[in-house]
């Protein structure tokens, strides 16, 4: 069973994103072509991508920090917790790839090497998920530096279909590694 973080993946935040991407096709239509409102739902689609995977990585830490915490003695459980989240940088920052390793690390696992071993293709998603945060910077901040986004300032809805994509195999991949890292190291599913 996955865990109530993926789950919350697959269906508010799906959800979520889904709302943008009919409000592009609502504004955009169907037809190919430049509409400046299309951009603009674009950069907005991007940033709520960015933010939903942000959450769902949050989300998957907490959620492995409190069965890391839920199997010791309660004497230790608020100070081990603590120890745990004290400066995430989920909490603060992107979610690229080296918060997200930081942040996991802190629970006993190298979590790109176990991504990359357990599906080829997070390498590549991982490589997205760094452009996806590139281009977030760039939206939020209002500092579009073509060299730092692939050189080209125009956000086409395909590259953000991609980054989702991306999203959403990381996502599958992350939840099954944290499984299988716990059952491993204690015989328990912890979800």
């Amino acid at each position: 069973m996955p865990s109530h973080s993926f789950r919350k993946w697959a269906s508010s935040r799906t959800d979520a994103l889904d709302e943008i991407a009919q409000a592009h096709v609502a504004v955009g239509g169907t037809l190919r072509g430049r509409r400046y409102a299309t951009q603009q739902i674009n950069r907005m689609y991007a940033v709520l991508l960015a933010s939903q995977f942000q959450g769902f990585c949050r989300d998957l830490h907490s959620e492995s920090v409190d069965f890391v915490v839920s199997m010791i003695s309660p004497v230790f459980q608020r100070t081990t917790q603590a120890a745990f989240v004290h400066n995430c940088q989920l909490d603060r920052g992107n979610a690229q790839p080296g918060s997200v390793g930081a942040d996991f690390g802190r629970l006993g696992i190298d979590l790109w090497t176990k991504a990359d071993n357990h599906d080829p293709d997070n390498g590549l998603r991982r490589t997205l998920l760094d452009e996806l945060n590139q281009w977030r910077n760039a939206i939020v901040h209002e500092d579009f530096d073509p060299g730092k986004l692939g050189g080209t300032v125009t956000l086409q809805l395909r590259r953000v279909k991609e980054w989702r994509q991306a999203c959403d195999g990381l996502s599958r991949s992350f939840d099954i590694i944290m499984r299988d890292h716990f059952h491993s190291l204690t015989g328990t599913a912890p979800w």
